[in-house]
């Protein structure tokens, strides 16, 4: 790609955000997008909904920025809870590391590979420049200033796990602190037991009674039997329950051994919380929980092998060669100056994003038939798929097509694997670039539109009557906006050392994401679940990965240009990362499992002082009640699987 095909595609995306930027200050002020742009706080009671279009309110105004803005971190975390934090705080460090990348790879690294000859692109138009003129490619083979990179290689590596110990360390006392502060809640006295043996002659609600009654005396509270109706709306015991217990530590001991001789029994797990519940895999047998995970497994496998489809048709759209020949007739419109900068600077980009679009939703649905028992597991499942998967199909496929797509076996020979990335990798920078405007840039302002929701509220408000009781603030779709910033995250990593002139509009998009998703969470989206800020690890573990990744490449691209010593003494760069990983995995990750003995008892000490607490274990009693119980009838529908669940508030 030349420079001035991308600048075509700048130019396009900086339009429509511009222009998205100005609508949203418009609309954002009449009175009838209020449900719109600010649900929460109508369902806070803060605003009132509806209202008559104001003309006065026509001029756009920036003022949502401010507020936004100033809002301090204690005052973020207690309004929109911990896990929306450690959301913030990915472009927090992703600001952090790639400000600092940026200074070095503009300020050094990317004048070295302009000043370079090895390309001979002896075009004397800046604007028709190969974007290659700007990589790691350009660089002479064998020239002494390729240790400047191997250099900045180090430097970059030792400052970002600088940072990211010092991110877990804060995020992991965060966590800790929330819990400390926080009221008691019921999943953290509660677990799940299954595959209750029940005797001939008795009950589940027998069984569970007699055992813990015995076998934890002290600390047993209360149970609830799972109970499920069938199709003939006959209600049915599932050999599951909600067991409780006086103490959080009494719950972390029952959590930790093995109940019964016969470890296929009395099998515990931690409880979500209540409205968090996912009930239809109670009622699914062992062998139905294994079939459904094969037959989830097979299909990821399938969707990710397909979805080379769109990668191949993408990467066709950035070589007007092959374009030509398979269109002869569409030469002449091909050749044209405006015709090819949009096909092959903007268009691939936009084709890729339509296309993955569909991923979330589907992946949301496989994580679904695994058997998890929660909303918060069944998104945390769906977000390392997604993940994978856009890891897979937007770098390593865009990678492999673009480039070496007959050499896919190359991962069938590791030793090859350095020297055929450091090939292939360098020369896709342009359509990255391209992708990190169009989808991020683009993505991130319609965000912050919301045209979907806009065009829903405008047509209920014309053709339906609104009801309040109807009316529901969404929740983040962590599932989707995590893996889109990690792979942000990975691009200026591994792009850092081989073209850092994408670090800039990386930059750009962490900070329209850092101002954007702070007025959503602040006046769009209210937590339907709170982990604890469990997604934090994803995060530690793609950045790694990243890092990894780059130096790998790096081994590749120094031997390439013929400088084996320095491709020799990046090797213990990998290694070293890894033990560091090691290190956080061993020092925090537990952490982020369960609550240490320390912190359980510390709280129950606290509780202790508390004088409501046996109002608190009456309620609890009926935290877990069944759907089949409730006297709304359960629908299968998401939003009535979750909404039901807690009959009282605590």
């Amino acid at each position: 790609m030349i420079l001035s095909a991308l600048l075509t595609s700048v130019g396009i995306n900086l339009g429509l955000c511009f222009l998205f930027f100005t609508l949203y200050s418009i609309l954002r002020r009449q009175p009838g997008n209020i449900t719109v742009y600010a649900p929460r706080l109508v369902a806070e009671g803060k605003v009132k909904e509806g209202g008559q279009f104001n003309l006065e309110r026509l001029l756009p105004t920036a003022g949502w920025v401010r507020k936004a803005w100033e809002l301090s971190d204690e005052e973020f975390l207690s309004n929109a809870g911990l896990d929306a934090f450690v959301f913030m705080r990915m472009f927090v460090f992703s600001l952090k590391i790639f400000t600092f990348g940026g200074i070095i790879g503009m300020c050094v690294l990317l004048p070295i590979n302009y000043l370079g000859s090895q390309l001979s692109d002896d075009s004397s138009d800046f604007q028709h420049k190969s974007l290659d003129s700007f990589s790691i490619s350009n660089v002479n083979n064998g020239s002494n200033r390729l240790w400047i990179h191997f250099s900045a290689a180090y430097v970059f590596t030792g400052v970002v796990c600088y940072l990211l110990y010092y991110e877990y360390l804060y995020i992991s006392s965060k966590r800790i602190a929330c819990f400390y502060s926080s009221e008691p809640q019921p999943h953290h006295f509660t677990l799940l037991v299954r595959g209750i043996p029940i005797p001939p002659g008795s009950t589940c609600t027998d069984a569970v009674e007699r055992f813990f009654s015995e076998y934890h005396p002290s600390t047993y509270l209360s149970h609830s039997v799972v109970r499920r109706s069938n199709r003939l709306q006959n209600l049915i015991e599932v050999p599951a329950a909600f067991v409780s217990f006086k103490t959080r530590f009494g719950a972390a001991i029952a959590l930790h051994i093995q109940e019964g001789v016969n470890p296929t029994e009395w099998i515990t797990e931690e409880a979500p919380e209540p409205h968090d519940v996912h009930w239809p895999f109670f009622t699914v047998s062992f062998l139905k929980r294994w079939i459904s995970k094969l037959v989830v497994f097979v299909a990821y496998s399938t969707l990710t092998i397909l979805f080379f489809i769109p990668v191949a048709i993408v990467q066709g759209l950035t070589h007007l060669d092959q374009l030509e020949t398979l269109f002869p007739f569409l030469k002449g419109v091909l050749r044209l100056s405006v015709v090819s900068q949009v096909i092959t600077g903007y268009l691939p980009s936009l084709i890729l994003q339509q296309f993955l679009s569909f991923v979330p939703p589907t992946m949301i649905m496989l994580s679904s038939w695994q058997g998890y028992i929660s909303w918060s597991q069944i998104q945390k499942s769906a977000c390392t798929k997604v993940l994978l998967f856009t890891i897979w199909n937007i770098f390593f496929a865009n990678v492999l097509s673009g480039t070496a797509l007959y050499r896919v076996n190359i991962f069938l020979e590791p030793k090859n694997i350095p020297r055929v990335l450091a090939e292939a990798v360098p020369s896709q920078a342009s359509f990255f670039i391209a992708y990190v405007v169009t989808s991020g840039w683009t993505g991130i302002a319609s965000e912050l539109f919301q045209l979907t929701t806009l065009i829903y509220n405008f047509l209920s408000r014309t053709f339906c009557r609104n009801s309040d009781d109807d009316f529901e603030p969404p929740s983040i779709p962590y599932h989707s906006e995590i893996p889109r910033i990690r792979l942000f995250g990975l691009l200026g990593v591994t792009y850092f050392l081989l073209a850092p002139l994408i670090l800039p509009f990386v930059l750009i998009y962490l900070c329209l994401g850092y101002i954007i998703f702070r007025n959503q969470f602040l006046k769009v989206y209210v937590p339907k679940f709170e982990t604890g800020g469990e997604f934090w690890p994803t995060v530690h573990n793609s950045t790694i990965f990243s890092l990894v990744l780059m130096h790998v490449i790096g081994i590749g691209i120094f031997g390439l240009k013929k400088l084996p010593l320095a491709s020799g003494l990046i090797l213990p760069l990998p290694i070293l990362t890894l033990l560091f990983n090691e290190y956080c995995r061993k020092r925090f990750l537990p952490i982020f499992k369960q609550f240490p003995a320390e912190c359980l008892i510390k709280k129950d000490r606290a509780d202790e002082n508390e004088r409501n607490m046996s109002e608190f274990y009456e309620k609890m009693a009926n935290a877990y009640n069944d759907p089949a119980l409730m006297p709304i009838k359960y629908s299968e529908r998401y939003d009535s699987q979750r909404s039901p669940l807690l009959s009282s508030q605590v």
